[in-house]
């Protein structure tokens, strides 16, 4: 009787370890799942209104804008500095292409709004607001960005209005942009390219400019 009583207290005191092993176990785990889930709601606090509001992801396609951008770059774009303050000629942005605003294409600002852009000869020619002696007319120097021995091919002559936008693509020869499809409107710009770096192909969206 004793030996059988020793022997049920013993398998007690057993069943009792395991449960507050069980126990410890399961807070634990309950501990990791709590701390796994503040991050997870901390990155998704902080991260999803930087990509959806601030910086997105781009992935180059397509050959409109070498030798400064190639297929394979990926991109970062400044979606907010434009809700300050107006793009920049020489600005390289990130757009909704105006025949089909599905697809994205990157291209350099070339015209602002108020201006008349004629390309011709080879040139871009900007002619600024109209002022007592007429209007004021530069050749466009792309020096900085481009070989001096680029040719913009093309004939063609628009006057830009409130909000709208000349753009080109670095690549002259073969590039579909305002020489082919017009204007660029302000609302169709998605943000300024802020940053190129190494291609990941992950989370990107694709731009695959017509040639």
């Amino acid at each position: 009787m004793c030996l059988g009583t020793a022997l049920w207290r013993k398998r007690a005191l057993e069943f009792v370890i395991i449960m507050e092993y069980n126990e410890t176990i399961m807070k634990g785990l309950l501990q990791f799942i709590l701390e796994v889930g503040k991050v997870v709601v901390i990155a998704l606090v902080i991260v999803v209104p930087l990509r959806v509001f601030v910086f997105q992801p781009f992935l180059v396609r397509g050959d409109s804008m070498e030798p400064n951008y190639h297929t394979g770059d990926y991109l970062i774009v400044d979606q907010l500095s434009y809700r300050f303050r107006s793009p920049e000629r020489g600005e390289v942005i990130v757009l909704k292409f105006p025949l089909d605003s599905s697809q994205r294409f990157i291209k350099r600002i070339v015209g602002l709004p108020g201006e008349t852009v004629e390309v011709k000869d080879g040139k871009v020619v900007v002619y600024g607001e109209k002022e007592e002696n007429g209007r004021d007319a530069i050749v466009l120097d792309e020096s900085i960005y481009l070989p001096l021995s680029l040719q913009t091919p093309g004939d063609v002559r628009i006057d830009l209005k409130e909000e709208e936008y000349f753009v080109l693509g670095d690549n002259r020869s073969f590039s579909s942009d305002s020489r082919k499809w017009g204007i660029l409107e302000e609302d169709l710009i998605v943000g300024r390219v802020f940053l190129s770096v190494f291609s990941l192909e992950a989370f990107a969206k694709e731009i695959i400019p017509t040639k």
